[in-house]
């Protein structure tokens, strides 16, 4: 399944894509997309359903992230053996946990807001997990059985502020805008390898990015058994799994940074793509 929320930020509604592209109004079997809906119990209720039997909604309303409820948005850094080497870091030895404010969560079309003085914008094309059940100290052997889906994730971040600033990574990463989510979430059942999806990013028409899910440190179930002996993971939880090379401050001789008027177009094999504008704030 293909799950989506739709409408207005704030006042999403939960909704279903169909096979032929329609979106379905699920408001009348959940009230959102959160909690016991994105357990296994709850897909399986709503993946019985025949979506020829819901409300169209039409026209193309916006889309909002796709889970709500998030209690958590995790990111792993560093995680693409060719992403460390174009920064010049060392390959982690263990994962790279860090937080983005709730506040930076988006819609996968949403402006992405350049902060107030700020000089280094930068993208990042990622793997986002989405959490259906509570896990916590989870084995690895058992960590997908807590993921309800997957979505592609846009980890924007503040070179300046995430690196030259002192202290953690997290005053670049969590600005409001930072982390557009969607357009939808698709159910680990129509994701059976994880670790072999392409994924790519171009600003205003330029491949950027163009890698795959492959070139992990950390595949998926590893991340999530990892980061649940630390944070406990709630449904509507997200992980953003790292990027791959091809990012702005990595580009030689000269890093690029995003200006706002700029257009950012991802997407992930079969997760679907965003399309985000810059703006000034």
């Amino acid at each position: 399944m293909k799950l989506l929320r739709y409408g207005p930020a704030g006042q999403e509604k939960p909704g279903m894509l169909d096979a032929s592209g329609t979106i379905r109004d699920l408001s009348g079997q959940v009230p959102d997309l959160a909690g016991a809906a994105l357990s296994a119990a709850g897909l399986a209720k709503l993946a019985a359903l025949d979506p020829a039997s819901l409300p169209a909604v039409p026209g193309k309303p916006r889309l909002g992230p796709p889970v709500a409820g998030m209690k958590n948005l995790v990111c792993i850094g560093l995680n693409y053996a060719d992403h460390a080497a174009e920064t010049g870091s060392p390959i982690p030895k263990e994962p790279i946990v860090f937080l983005k404010s709730l506040g930076a969560l988006s819609g996968p079309n949403d402006d992405v807001v350049i902060p107030k003085n700020s000089q280094k914008c930068d993208w990042e094309v990622e793997l986002a997990i989405i959490i259906g059940s509570r896990a916590t100290c989870v084995s690895e052997d058992q960590a997908l059985e807590h993921v309800a889906g997957y979505a592609v994730g846009n980890d924007v971040s503040e070179r300046e502020w995430q690196i030259e600033r002192g202290g953690s990574w997290d005053k670049g990463k969590g600005c409001d805008t930072f982390g557009p989510v969607g357009p939808w979430l698709v159910t680990r059942d129509e994701v059976p390898d994880p670790q072999n999806l392409s994924m790519f990013l171009d600003v205003d028409g330029e491949r950027m990015q163009d890698g795959s899910t492959r070139t992990m440190i950390f595949g998926v179930k590893t991340i999530v058994s990892y980061v649940s002996h630390f944070i406990t993971l709630h449904p509507g939880d997200v992980i953003f799994t790292g990027t791959p090379p091809g990012v702005g401050l990595g580009k030689k001789p000269n890093p690029v940074f995003l200006k706002p008027g700029q257009t950012m177009r991802l997407g992930i094999a079969g997760l679907g793509e965003q399309v985000q504008r810059t703006v000034a704030a």
